[in-house]
């Protein structure tokens, strides 16, 4: 007889990522690497054993070879658990029927066997692809203390970005009244995080009378919120005041970067209480050359540098050759930046050498710069000069020729 779990999590892991281009033509947003020696996938993890959750099903779907990989028995996170732990949920053949997950919460109605395995009393739905440290534990107090079906996590944000987000209206006790999905006219600033607490009976219910709706989408801040509200179901805003973001695009993913660097960096990979863990690969020290400069970056293992590198992140493996200069990027690993080669606001992928002499996103202005992508295992010709804000993969250099 298996004891059941106060709470577990189901992690929403299948996303595409297209905004990400090349990062994502062969790898799940999840596992695109993070900080130097992290993935995004790490945040959510590490958030859950840190707040106590032991139990997580991860939902994988699309491109998801790399993140099942990385995730394996979940050893380095403390989730290689006999009974819990974490679990890969791709969708799978039933004996009636075969669905690729069609909506947020048909992912989680796919795998109601999987959660009712662990009879939790809560449930907590979050998305692995953000960048943030939360305390799980101190939201699902809330949820309690306010005796609700559901509570979600609120961030407030700028009016002009509102209409990017899931809006909600509060009374003054956190009660929400009022849900639109990225409306054009925000009527507040509260957004939701897309991290939910639900009572494990209640999701279950408004899971499965949402499946039986032809006319659904399928998705949780379309449909199973607003059907919850029109019922007076108890929803709550539980409000987030720490770091959060959404690392969709290459702009923000560039902007979380650059948000790591500096004495007191904006968001903090070296708080020792709230600790993010890896599946880090095991390299060598870096080194870095007699003739080489380095300012206000983060140089992971592994890495040889005998250039210029300024304002930049540097993943595990990365060689600068002499006179090579590298400002405000972020390199990934394994990646040669040879000689006399300048790059500035520049994203990297893995395995990629840039010859000699090559510039990329130079002549820019501070403050109306564009970041330029090179994919992974490309040849950048010496000589070359890639525009500022170009997306560089295979297609992009054979016309270049």
């Amino acid at each position: 007889m298996y004891k059941k779990k106060e709470c577990i999590a189901m992690l929403l892991a299948g996303g595409q990522g297209s905004r990400l281009f090349t990062l994502t033509e062969k790898t799940a947003k999840p596992a695109i690497p993070f900080g130097g020696k992290y993935r995004i996938i790490d945040f959510t993890l590490s958030n859950c054993i840190n707040s106590g959750i032991d139990t997580v099903g991860v939902l994988t779907q699309y491109q998801p070879l790399v993140l099942n990989e990385y995730i394996g028995n979940g050893q380095p996170w403390d989730l290689d658990r006999t009974f819990g732990g974490v679990m890969v949920l791709p969708p799978y053949q039933k004996s009636k029927s075969a669905d690729w997950y069609k909506g947020t919460a048909n992912a989680i109605y796919q795998n109601l066997n999987f959660i009712e395995r662990y009879d939790p009393d809560y449930v907590v739905i979050l998305s692995g692809d953000h960048i943030y440290k939360m305390d799980y534990s101190a939201m699902l107090d809330h949820h309690k203390k306010m005796e609700a079906d559901c509570t979600i996590a609120v961030l407030d944000v700028p009016l002009d970005q509102a209409s990017r987000f899931g809006i909600m209206n509060c009374k003054d006790d956190g009660a929400i009244y009022e849900f639109e999905e990225k409306p054009a006219e925000p009527k507040s600033t509260k957004a939701s995080m897309g991290i939910y607490i639900f009572n494990r009976e209640v999701l279950s219910k408004y899971l499965i009378e949402d499946e039986e709706k032809s006319e659904s989408s399928n998705d949780f801040g379309k449909n199973i919120i607003p059907s919850m509200l029109n019922d007076g179901k108890r929803l709550y805003a539980y409000e987030f005041s720490g770091y959060w973001k959404d690392v969709g695009t290459i702009p923000s993913l560039w902007e979380a970067h650059m948000d790591l660097l500096g004495e007191n960096p904006v968001f903090n990979l070296y708080d020792s209480t709230r600790r993010i863990f890896s599946r880090s690969e095991s390299r060598p020290p870096h080194y870095i050359g007699e003739g080489a400069t380095i300012t206000n970056s983060l140089i992971s293992e592994g890495c040889e540098v005998h250039g210029t590198v300024e304002n930049s992140v540097l993943f595990g493996g990365v060689y600068v050759a002499p006179g090579a200069v590298v400002r405000d990027s972020v390199i990934m690993s394994d990646t040669q930046i040879l000689e006399g080669s300048e790059i500035y606001y520049s994203i990297i992928d893995s395995d990629t050498v840039i010859g000699k002499n090559v510039k990329l996103g130079a002549g820019q202005k501070n403050n109306k710069f564009k970041i330029t992508l090179i994919g992974g295992e490309l040849n950048i010709n010496s000589d070359d000069k890639i525009p500022a804000g170009s997306m560089v993969n295979e297609a992009f250099l054979a016309n270049q020729k």
